[in-house]
């Protein structure tokens, strides 16, 4: 069997992560898997770029970005919280894609694929399996809808654009999405039963084969290591206590750093004894701006593209905490339970499948900062940490490793 996965970006961003381990777990499982990619960004000859000019993909990426940045009234921000798929690049003529048995459809959004290059792909006879990393394939255009519920009906009038009414960009784009699910032939994988079960309460796949299979990770990579010798090789104290925050960008407001700032704070009042010697490592791009008013000393990692690295980072760590208001089936928490790291987060989005609430982690209430803090000082001054440690990664090897996960895609390949 040949199958061909199409992300966007080869390694950065949680869902290129996710597509070039699913490539790494199929191949290992036998399936002849290759990658299509707008950004190649390594030499891995099983990943082969779109554009056979750099050039092409980034005049794309700008006529694409163009009509969202005019219909948010020319502010950049929120511009990158939505997508049109209006640009994009006809892969059915690549050899990749002639040659393959399955098109595996991820994250193509920002110039990748248009729509009518969607069209075509599924006009082309080839089996289709989407992976929705996010919201994006069941909206009209946004990637998190947030408490906006209009894409069960049909999206329309979008708090996400400035410039929006009946017939705005978001609207559009769900017509044309209800134009390519009426020609059939795609089934749709959610990382999370929580994506899943959004996906069916649209109207653009209440009738269609929604699936969910979680992301692959490889155990032996990430894994329980000397948390002394993990933090000698990152440059920190051995003997300190560390909270680990990670996102791709730090300042997002959808990753929750203010609640988690809050939290620090209550537990510097509350609980000043557990404050002793801990500090925050802060992984993603503008972690230094963490340092300016946090009340617990920050140590900024800045951005990590190095696996390795990144091992180390989460061996050093004594919990991984994760305030997302909102997330499919985050990379981070799997690598976390893997290294055999206790998480804390919000219950929200598919972030209650990954942690056990007082087992391997600490499920807070949403938004509220007071129970996040509750869960830092349940885990670093009462809960048996060795055992939560142990909870931790058992979790990780039963349901994400990478052989487990693989086994499920090739029974859908094989059944579609």
């Amino acid at each position: 069997m040949k199958v061909v996965i199409l992300n966007t970006s080869e390694q950065t961003g949680g869902a290129a992560i996710a597509a070039s381990r699913l490539k790494e777990a199929l191949t290992g499982s036998g399936v002849k898997a290759r990658m299509l990619t707008m950004h190649k960004e390594s030499e891995s000859l099983t990943v082969a770029p779109a554009y056979r000019h750099p050039w092409m993909g980034k005049l794309n990426f700008v006529l694409e970005r163009l009509p969202i940045w005019r219909a948010n009234g020319w502010q950049r921000e929120g511009l990158f919280d939505v997508d049109t798929a209006q640009r994009g690049i006809d892969v059915t003529q690549l050899p990749e894609f002639r040659e393959a048995d399955v098109v595996h459809l991820h994250w193509v959004n920002q110039g990748f694929l248009s729509m009518r290059s969607l069209e075509r792909i599924v006009k082309s006879g080839k089996r289709v399996v989407w992976t929705m990393h996010d919201m994006w394939p069941f909206t009209g255009v946004c990637h998190y809808a947030h408490e906006c519920r209009k894409f069960e009906l049909a999206c329309h009038d979008c708090p996400r654009l400035r410039r929006s009414g009946p017939h705005d960009l978001s609207h559009r784009t769900f017509l044309k999405k209800q134009q390519l699910n009426a020609l059939g032939h795609i089934s749709y994988v959610a990382c999370s039963e929580w994506l899943q079960r959004e996906a069916l309460q649209s109207s653009l796949l209440r009738e269609a084969h929604v699936t969910a299979i979680p992301n692959p990770i490889n155990t032996h990579r990430y894994s329980p290591r000397p948390k002394d010798e993990a933090r000698r090789r990152i440059g920190v104290d051995p003997e300190g206590r560390y909270l680990l925050f990670s996102a791709y960008r730090t300042t997002l407001p959808i990753k929750g750093l203010a609640y988690f700032r809050e939290a620090c704070r209550k537990l510097a009042v509350e609980r000043p004894e557990l404050c002793q010697g801990l500090s925050i490592l802060a992984v993603g791009k503008d972690s230094e701006l963490l340092a300016q008013d946090f009340p617990l000393k920050v140590v900024p990692m800045g951005y990590v593209d190095s696996q390795q690295l990144m091992a180390d980072i989460y061996s050093a760590a004594d919990a991984f905490v994760i305030p997302s208001l909102q997330d499919n089936l985050p990379n981070t928490i799997m690598e976390a339970l893997a290294s055999g790291v206790p998480c804390i987060g919000f219950r929200v989005g598919g972030i209650p499948e990954m942690i056990v609430h007082r087992e391997s982690g600490y499920l807070a209430e949403p938004r509220s900062a007071a129970d996040l803090m509750q869960g830092l000082a349940w885990l670093l001054g009462e809960s048996n940490y060795d055992a939560v440690a142990q909870a931790a990664r058992q979790f990780a090897v039963q349901h994400y490793a990478e052989q487990t996960v693989a086994k499920q895609y090739i029974n859908l390949y094989q059944h579609v």
